[in-house]
């Protein structure tokens, strides 16, 4: 996935491989729940250090801390991972699974955005597992019958470099001041980058538009333009923005803090999430390739991604997990790491777009923004 991992361009029934038959006879059946039983995670375990690798696409080591994630599941397993084209995108993950089937070097794991797990799942690309923490997942970040299931998810907000920007912006329309003449960037292009397109969702939302209505954002980042606030440059990653060459850059929130704690000792880093307006988020999700090179060790990814120590490893890199309130619930969440999130009031009220909302918007846009955004 491209650093700024388009969310609108990126997740089969692999055979189970069990050992144990009884764990095949579960996930032979679409929307069965594989409660495992200790034997068969060992089987899992025993299967999927056989087959000895998993196959990864588009996972900076640097997002939502997929890094760390990576590199514990390894050592926890012994299971080694390719992890090709990081910065990739949604759509170049689903084409892979379409072009490298049957061969040794096919995904056997996929982090798209909702919107391509609909294109998968239409396509019949994808196999159906749940994992043994299924339940606690919250039923609208997830496929009825296991096709896809959300990970993590995110907000926009606003990162502000203030060794530049001397009073950072807090609201949509803070950014229209002339202060902030050049300063103010989006991650990527939003006709083709996840995080750029939910900039301009969020922009709606707080511009009088709606889920349904995304012309008020591409509207505003028109007049941003307009204004000469808008900066060209694509920040794909932290550079610009700790350098201040865009001292302002509209991003997912896990990115943002990322990006603050890497930064200090060189920029001092202020994130909100824009004051006044219900904020944007959406999820990424996972799902198994039909045709996974390793459906074993893809299978045991998952069940290491929706433990209780997956889903907190993803907290660590500021990615809310899909079982936060879950874990939040069981008091899991350390005060030490609590204190480095953003307050809970922002993220009380998220609703997600739906596929059709997200479908419909994608249209508008990419009419839209050609029109009216000049920079």
């Amino acid at each position: 996935m491209s650093i700024e991992k388009p969310l609108f361009g990126r997740r089969d029934y692999a055979k189970l491989g069990f050992a144990a038959a009884a764990g095949a006879a579960l996930a032979s059946v679409p929307g069965l729940r594989p409660a495992l039983a200790a034997s068969e995670m060992d089987a899992l375990i025993a299967a999927a250090k056989k087959e000895g690798k998993l196959n990864v696409i588009t996972l900076p080591r640097d997002w939502a801390n997929y890094g760390a994630i990576m590199d514990q599941f390894t050592a926890k397993y012994g299971i080694a991972i390719d992890d090709a084209n990081p910065d990739g995108s949604s759509a170049q993950e689903l084409q892979a699974v379409r072009t490298l089937k049957g061969q040794d070097r096919a995904p056997d794991a996929l982090d798209i955005g909702p919107s391509f797990a609909a294109i998968g799942v239409k396509q019949n690309l994808f196999a159906p597992y749940k994992v043994a923490t299924w339940d606690s997942i919250p039923d609208g970040m997830k496929d009825p019958n296991g096709l896809w299931v959300a990970d993590y998810f995110g907000v926009v907000s606003i990162a502000t470099n203030t060794n530049v920007a001397k009073n950072a912006p807090r609201s949509w329309a803070d950014l229209k001041k002339p202060e902030y003449k050049g300063m103010i960037a989006l991650n990527g292009s939003p006709l083709g980058a996840g995080a750029a397109f939910a900039a301009v969702f969020a922009a709606a939302l707080g511009n009088g538009g709606s889920l349904d209505d995304i012309a008020p954002g591409v509207k505003y980042f028109a007049e941003l333009a307009k204004l000469g606030n808008l900066n060209p440059a694509a920040a794909t990653g932290p550079a610009l923005l700790v350098s201040g060459q865009a001292p302002i850059v509209i991003n997912w929130d896990y990115l943002s803090l990322g990006y603050r704690d890497a930064a200090v000792g060189k920029a001092a880093i202020e994130v909100v999430v824009p004051e006044g307006s219900q904020p944007y988020g959406s999820f990424y999700c996972q799902a198994i390739p039909a045709d996974a090179a390793h459906p074993n060790a893809a299978k045991l990814w998952q069940e290491w991604l929706y433990s209780d120590e997956g889903q907190l490893l993803f907290l660590a890199g500021y990615a809310h997990p899909a079982r936060y309130a879950d874990l939040a619930k069981r008091n899991l969440i350390s005060a030490s790491l609590s204190a480095k999130l953003p307050p809970a009031a922002p993220y009380a009220n998220i609703t997600f777009a739906t596929q059709d909302q997200v479908a419909k918007a994608q249209k508008v846009l990419a009419t839209l923004w050609p029109q009216l955004v000049h920079i």
